[in-house]
Formats: C-alpha cells, sequence, structure tokens
C-alpha cells in the first residue's frame, strides 16, 4: 500500500508538506507541490477512505440538481441514478439538492441558478440552450463551482463534463431505421421537445444528413411540443388533419404518448410508422399496441449516476475529468428486446 510517508521519501519531504500538496493545506511550492502529485499518480496512492470521509464531511460538499423534469417521465430514471449514487458517498456526508422545472423556460432557469449559488459546490444541470444560461454557467465555473452537463450540453460554455448521448448519431440512426423499415419512400412528420434545447437540434440535423441518402423521404412538417403529452396531442392532431399523407413520424423527444393518443384515433390502416426515443412506461404500452415500430435507448440511469460520479470524484477527491465527455451509445429496442 502506498502511503504519504512513501511519497515523501522519494520526493524528499516532509510527511506534512505531502498532506498539505495532496489536500490543498497551506502552502507549498509550486513544482514541488506538482511534482508531489505526479509521483501519487503514478504509484496509484488513494486516501485512506476514512480520513477521505472525515474530511468530506468538514467540507459539507453539495450538489445541486437543476433539471426539467417535470412532466417528463423520461427523467425518473436519471434522478434514480442519482438518488443511487448519492446513497453509495453518504459516508462522505454528500448531499444533493434538487430543483426541478417543466418545460425549457430559460428565464425560469436562470432564476434557480441564481437562487443556488452560494449553497452549492458542484452543479449539474439539463441545461437550455441560451446565452443567459451560458454565462450563468461560466460565472459558476468562475466562482469555483463544478458543472456537469447531464442528458443535453450547452453551447459556449466552459462546464467541465458532459454525460449523455450522441444526438446528432441519434438523429442518423432514428433515419436509418426508418429507411430499413419503410423503404425509400417516405412522408415523414418530425417532433421535437425544443429548438431551445442543443440535443433536439442536433437529433433534427443528423436526421436530415442521413436522410440526403434517401431522395425518396421528404419532411412534411418539424414541430415542437416542449415535451407536454397535452400539446403534443394537439399538435399532432392538427398536423394529421392538415396533411393526410404522412405515413411516418419520427419522435425525436418527448411528447410520445401525446402524440400516439393523437395517431390512434386513425383508423389502423392509415396509421403511420412511428418511432420514438427511450423506454419510459407509456411508449412501452405504444409499443405493445403496436402503434410504435422501435424506440432508441440512451441509458438514462446511468446518465444520472455517472454524473453523480464525476462531481463526487472532483468534490471529494480533487479528480479533475480526464476527458470531456461520457457519451451512451444509442440502442435500438424493438418490443421484444425491451
Amino acid at each position: 500500500m502506498v502511503t504519504m510517508k512513501k511519497i515523501a521519501e522519494l520526493c524528499g519531504v516532509s510527511r506534512g508538506t505531502v498532506d498539505r500538496a495532496l489536500n490543498g493545506r497551506g502552502r507549498v511550492n509550486v513544482e514541488t507541490a506538482e511534482n508531489i502529485r505526479e509521483v501519487a499518480r503514478q504509484l496509484g496512492y488513494e486516501p485512506n477512505p476514512a480520513g477521505k470521509a472525515l474530511a468530506a464531511r468538514k467540507k459539507r460538499p453539495v450538489i445541486g440538481v437543476v433539471i426539467s423534469s417535470e412532466g417528463n417521465t423520461f427523467f425518473d430514471e436519471v434522478l434514480r441514478g442519482m438518488n443511487d449514487a448519492a446513497r453509495d458517498y453518504a459516508i462522505y456526508g454528500l448531499q444533493i439538492e434538487y430543483f426541478t422545472m417543466k418545460g425549457y423556460d430559460s428565464k425560469q432557469q436562470l432564476a434557480l441558478l441564481n437562487q443556488i449559488e452560494g449553497d452549492i459546490n458542484a452543479l449539474i444541470i439539463n441545461p437550455i440552450n441560451e446565452p443567459c444560461i451560458a454565462a450563468k454557467i461560466n460565472e459558476m465555473v468562475d466562482a469555483g463551482i463544478f458543472v456537469v452537463t447531464v442528458n443535453n450540453d450547452i453551447d459556449g460554455t466552459r462546464r467541465h463534463y458532459y454525460v449523455g448521448s450522441d444526438y446528432y448519431n441519434g438523429g442518423i440512426t432514428s433515419c436509418a431505421l426508418l429507411e430499413a423499415l419503410m423503404g425509400e419512400s417516405a412522408e415523414v412528420a418530425v417532433v421535437l421537445g425544443s429548438r431551445n434545447i442543443l440535443g433536439h437540434r442536433q437529433r433534427l440535423d443528423g436526421f436530415r444528413h442521413r436522410m440526403e441518402r434517401v431522395k425518396g423521404f421528404h419532411i412534411v412538417d418539424t414541430v415542437e411540443n416542449n415535451d407536454d403529452d397535452i400539446l403534443a396531442y394537439e399538435t399532432m392532431k392538427r398536423l394529421l388533419e392538415t396533411h393526410p399523407e404522412i405515413n411516418a413520424v419520427s419522435i425525436l423527444a418527448a411528447g410520445v404518448y401525446g402524440v400516439c393518443r393523437a395517431i390512434m384515433q386513425l383508423t389502423p390502416e392509415k396509421r403511420p410508422l412511428v418511432l420514438a426515443f427511450d423506454t419510459v412506461p407509456t411508449t412501452i404500452e405504444m409499443m405493445k399496441f403496436g402503434v410504435i415500430k422501435a424506440t432508441i435507448y440512451q441509458h438514462p440511469y446511468r446518465q444520472g449516476h455517472n454524473a453523480v460520479n464525476k462531481a463526487f470524484e472532483y468534490l471529494v477527491n480533487g479528480r479533475m475529468p480526464d476527458k470531456e465527455a461520457d457519451i451512451m451509445k444509442n440502442e435500438i429496442k424493438l418490443f421484444e428486446n425491451l
């Protein structure tokens, strides 16, 4: 087992100097501190768990989670992953405080960030892709807050880490799957949550890019529903009435249940083929009814769990991420392999 005493002997310094360099206590010459940390890294040094827990409890690390989970059951699994990770780290005194909202109102999200910034050491956020949110995230980073974006990323920030899927690839996958099921001709309705969400736009870009290879595909319309099932129902009902030629629907975000309820009002022979994302209970129900042919899974539990893991590593172990993102694989799910 590698000890501080061993590191001190190798570096030619006292054990107290090693302790200060590794734990940020007191002043240590910059070059000496860097050498100590490098030797510790090479030797695979890990602090004593009991000592780490005691030190962490004294710091009272707090993670603030800002997430648009209200009315969106996809985030149930994300939050379950976060809660399980929090229980794993309870011995270290790690606290998580949740601040939820419905939909994608940037003013509401900004108000939440202003409310919590003085009370947290780390932030996990499902960000709205607006300049005011990006500016606030950068302000919080500058104030020493560790920031992880989860499920969706944001342009123009210095956030430390992103945990989520490859949205552009998700759009490509959805279009390729549609081609495999429909052949070379389709009149497609594309359904988004909000263009204010970077990932939703990226999925649309990926879908359009892949569609260039299928000359018989045509996007009839692209609609937004704010990930709200009632709005999704009303929007899809109007769209189907206006464009009865639609024979395929690609749902690139939430609002899946509302879209499907509108489609179920058509007679079976007139219903378009439907592709979706995620495996929330209502989506599984619609797959059982045969309304949704396939869905694309993006590992929500792992997203939540890994986001808390990364914040914990920084707050308790002082470890900055060695990469910028943890990307989940897009997986195609049929009813038979859910």
